[in-house]
């Protein structure tokens, strides 16, 4: 019998099982790690439509956050939807007091692929602050720019990458499609190009590769290995059908 490393999703509940804590757990079942789950929102959505988001209670999120970390032995926790960046600190306080070498992987989910605004306030110095909690950022090449709209991208890149690792998803990077980057914390970059040439689009499609990071982390592989790994799984599931929810048989 294989151990499998247990492994943390704190995220929302999608009913069409496409993104959020549904997706993430699939990721890191395919990857042979033990999914556990805290649920930050209930959704009412499908493929293609979102109608409603119902934020968990700040207390109740924060019971099964910690009775899960009592509970198992839990490295590496991927992070997506929260109401708000300021509670987002609070529970990343929280998770660091218990065990500060718990790795965090923090997908900035800004909007849903379907058009929700989960994000409506930013304030730079709580983000920062969450930034120096983490241990990478996953954004796209759209969500990068709505941080910092002030900024040009390689200021925010270099802004970013000074307080945490920055994995810089490329699929909606018009000059290089499908090329993604690993800005490093110790100043270096890594490209890691696509491979498939055949991909479709997919409702969320960033969970998949967050989670398949982190999925990677748990494994045991270095940084830039889990990233390269992470991609090319995603690539799989991209290609695995032409429909917006993809497949794990591949």
């Amino acid at each position: 019998m294989i151990n499998r490393p247990y492994i943390l999703s704190i995220a929302g509940f999608d009913p069409s099982g496409g993104a959020g804590l549904v997706a993430d757990c699939k990721t890191f079942e395919a990857l042979k790690c033990q999914g556990l789950s805290v649920c930050t929102a209930n959704t009412i959505q499908t493929d293609t439509d979102f109608f409603d988001c119902v934020w968990t209670d700040d207390t109740l999120l924060k019971k099964q956050l910690n009775v899960l970390l009592n509970r198992f032995n839990i490295k590496v926790i991927k992070i997506g939807i929260i109401k708000t960046w300021t509670f987002l600190n609070e529970v990343l306080d929280a998770i660091l007091h218990f065990d500060s070498t718990i790795k965090i992987v923090l997908d900035p989910v800004l909007t849903s692929s379907t058009n929700f605004d989960f994000q409506t306030s930013f304030n730079e110095g709580t983000f920062n602050e969450v930034l120096s909690k983490i241990y990478i950022l996953t954004p796209n090449y759209i969500e990068i720019q709505q941080l910092f709209p002030e900024k040009e991208i390689t200021e925010t890149i270099k802004h970013i990458s000074s307080k945490t690792n920055l994995f810089l998803k490329g699929g909606h990077n018009e000059a290089e499609k499908g090329k993604d980057y690993l800005y490093t914390i110790e100043g270096k970059i890594h490209p890691i190009n696509p491979k498939y040439t055949t991909v479709f689009p997919k409702h969320g499609s960033g969970c998949v590769l967050s989670s398949a990071i982190a999925g990677q982390l748990a494994l045991g592989f270095s940084l830039l290995r889990s990233c390269f790994r992470g991609k090319r799984f995603t690539e799989k599931y991209l290609a695995s059908s032409s429909n917006l929810l993809g497949n794990y048989r591949f």
